[in-house]
């Protein structure tokens, strides 16, 4: 996994910056009960959506954060609504919040025993009838079917903890039922040839070790497409909301 203390400071610019939040923020205030008056933000990050889920007038959002860098990114944007704690282990008490969100959290994490207490944790500090909303299907969701994605089909990938079953799955052990569900573009993420073997040698791809013969040779297909610096279409996000049924 990716230190994100020290990608914080490239985290936004490489990653749509404030369209790319504005879009996930506005898909995840959708699922969100127009009379909600808190909500936790799990994994907050530099706290770019953070800041624009707030702007909803009424509702007083909390960012928190397990890495120091970003933690303190969020707390620039937000003053005095971030804190830095661990999604497994949330600094708060039980039935704390009208709402609680993970944009790009569940597929970092380790597997579905991770996966699982992080969705327990989002559970136990909301409020009976709170609403839990999250991304998922992430990785799936980069592949647009085009000729990028073509050179790196044959890549070794690992389970994804965050598919959409395994999260309704997840969700259903604590409490938490379906509610509705929501999409949003990924402004900015469209792939290059360029940028992707760049993504390969910053170890961007788990499985697939930056110095190795495999990265070479994804490297060297990706070198044999046109408009190496065009991008290919942006992914489109899929969000899912549950509410906590006691």
């Amino acid at each position: 996994m990716l230190d994100y203390s020290k990608e914080a400071d490239r985290y936004d610019v490489s990653r749509g910056g404030e369209p790319r939040a504005a879009a996930a923020a506005a898909a995840v205030l959708g699922l969100v009960p127009p009379d909600a008056g808190t909500l936790l933000d799990v994994a907050c990050g530099t706290g770019l959506v953070t800041r624009c889920l707030a702007a909803r007038p009424g509702l007083r959002v909390t960012g928190v954060d397990a890495a120091h860098r970003m933690a303190r990114l969020a707390a620039g944007r937000m003053p005095g609504a971030v804190v830095l704690g661990d999604s497994r282990q949330l600094p708060f008490p039980d039935r704390s919040f009208d709402a609680v969100s993970t944009v790009w959290l569940l597929h970092l994490l380790s597997g579905p025993e991770e996966t699982s207490s992080v969705v327990a944790e989002c559970a136990r500090v909301l409020r009976p009838g709170g609403v839990y909303v999250t991304t998922v299907d992430k990785a799936a969701s980069h592949d647009v079917r085009s000729d990028i994605d073509a050179v790196l089909a044959p890549r070794p990938v690992g389970p994804a903890v965050d598919r959409a079953e395994a999260v309704d799955a997840y969700a259903a052990e604590h409490a938490l039922a379906p509610e509705g569900r929501a999409s949003f573009r990924g402004h900015g993420q469209g792939r290059s040839p360029r940028s992707t073997v760049a993504d390969l040698r910053r170890g961007w791809f788990t499985r697939i070790p930056p110095d190795g013969p495999l990265a070479a040779r994804f490297e060297a297909g990706l070198a044999d497409l046109p408009d190496q610096d065009l991008a290919r279409p942006d992914p489109q996000f899929s969000v899912r909301a549950y509410r906590k049924r006691r």
